[in-house]
């Protein structure tokens, strides 16, 4: 006999743990089944991980400039076994709280490959979920009320240039390094290709990154991106940018040279390694699916506001629907799917009051439309934009650098956009989003009192420049 679950997670990521808690908190009884690791990619392969190894390149470039404060040090050094080990032990705790997390809330965790399955002799309805086990194991059925897709993302390629692990990775197969490269292409000028270009300069790597639009960092404010372009250029990253590359040009040798159109002219570049990072697709295929009448839209499962699919019993989160495919978009898509399931009322998520962040160096960090999407929104706007160099914390800090930029509207004096590129501005950019939950105005970021010395001034100060009122500047 099948166990039956109120709620059945396909996916132990981000979103489908933290979805998993929340069931549990309201009473369902719940199975999540993941064929790797609890934590997912982002545990694993993405934001901790790659933060970790940006925490150590930070230091090693600190150290480097140590004279500067006055700290003499001799030739300082980079043990990347180490790094490594400190990155691979830091997974390995948050790994085991996570497992603890499930075990306190008595949820249910198999070990394998989930798959949907259509009408049965389990149920009338899909959604019966046969685990399947790398060891040849029987499969195990089991019988939800509800089904959470959660099964995330993987790296993507461009058409015709396939990776190999080795000498054309993904971010992937990167953080597995044993060895710096002495040279590295990066394919795409994203969020992820811009901090593995900012990590591996300050290992000592030389980088050239090759972008396809005219401007790195596409989906920020053009402010921003140039601010991190500027620094990273001066730390010795080579940006190509309005570069197509020609996937059919690929050499593997010794090491990868490939060709890029640019203008009406191709040129050759040539590197150690190539890391390709170009987004990330949906893990939609062999889950089912087809047993099922869920929509899929350009390769992600189509959802409404509350995140169920077609299948009314059956939802999906996180970076399998795509839109903003960040892990706490993910994990509050997971609160809210549950929460509609227990018929507890949640709000909808506001996309728009959501913060995003790059962990490069410099930061950077966002929350609602930018200068020129608020434009094209027929928004008649006003801009405040205050430097970091006149933040007495910044120059303390040793990082002056960078900018707060805020967009308002001029007729309703509401907050549109706060965009930051600078020291610390991914804890910054919180009180910028709870203004943006608050629905505050400018004068109401300037009215806040802002402690000193500290790097939250740059935020009121900002709120005043809107109207020209900025104090130190």
């Amino acid at each position: 006999m099948a166990k039956e679950y109120d709620l059945v997670i396909l996916g132990g990521g981000t979103g489908g743990y933290v979805a998993a808690i929340r069931a549990s908190q309201l009473g369902m009884q719940v199975a999540v089944v993941e064929k790797g690791e609890l934590g997912g990619t982002c545990l694993h392969r993405g934001c901790i991980p790659s933060k970790a190894l940006l925490r150590s390149a930070e230091v090693f470039r600190q150290t480097k400039e140590a004279a500067e404060y006055g700290v003499e040090t001799k030739d300082p050094s980079l043990n990347f076994n180490k790094v490594q080990e400190r990155k691979n032990k830091i997974v390995d705790t948050l790994h085991k709280g996570v497992q603890g997390l499930m075990k306190k809330g008595k949820i249910d965790v198999f070990q394998g490959y989930g798959r949907i399955l259509g009408p049965s002799i389990f149920s009338p309805m899909p959604g019966t979920i046969s685990i399947e086990y790398a060891n040849g194991d029987e499969n195990t059925m089991i019988v939800p009320k509800n089904v959470l897709i959660a099964t995330g993302s993987k790296p993507k390629s461009l058409p015709g240039l396939e990776l190999d692990g080795e000498l054309v990775m993904s971010s992937d197969d990167a953080l597995k390094m044993q060895t710096l490269p002495e040279s590295i292409l990066i394919v795409g000028g994203g969020v992820i290709g811009v901090e593995w270009a900012s990590m591996l300069t300050d290992f000592g790597v030389k980088v050239t990154v090759l972008e396809y639009a005219t401007q790195i960092l596409p989906t920020e404010d053009k402010d921003v991106a140039s601010e991190v372009e500027k620094q990273l250029k001066k730390r010795g990253v080579t940006f190509v940018k309005g570069a197509k590359v020609l996937p059919d040009s690929l050499e593997l040798n010794s090491n990868v040279t490939i060709s890029a159109e640019k203008a009406d002219a191709v040129e050759s570049y040539t590197a150690d390694k190539m890391l390709v990072s170009v987004g990330r697709e949906a893990n939609t295929t062999n889950i089912g699916i087809e047993n099922t009448d869920i929509v899929l839209e350009n390769g992600f499962i189509k959802t409404n506001t509350f995140f169920q699919t077609k299948e009314s019993h059956i939802y999906a989160i996180g970076d399998v629907i795509g839109g903003m495919q960040l892990a706490h978009v993910a994990s509050h898509e997971g609160i809210v799917a549950v929460e509609h399931m227990a018929d507890e009322k949640p709000l909808a998520l506001e996309y728009d009051n959501i913060s995003s962040c790059i962990y490069s160096s410099p930061e950077a960090a966002s929350v609602g439309l930018s200068e020129k999407q608020a434009t094209e929104k027929g928004y008649d706007v006003k801009v405040g934009k205050f430097p970091f160099k006149a933040i007495g914390k910044a120059l303390v800090h040793g990082e002056s650098e960078g900018f707060v930029k805020i967009v308002a509207d001029k007729k309703t004096e509401d907050l549109l956009g706060i965009h930051m590129v600078g020291p610390h501005v991914t804890d910054l950019i919180s009180e910028a989003g709870l203004a943006k939950v608050l629905d505050a105005t400018p004068w109401e970021l300037a009215h806040t009192v802002h402690p000193h010395p500290t790097l939250s001034e740059i935020v009121g100060e900002a709120a005043l420049a809107v109207e020209g009122k900025q104090i130190h500047g």
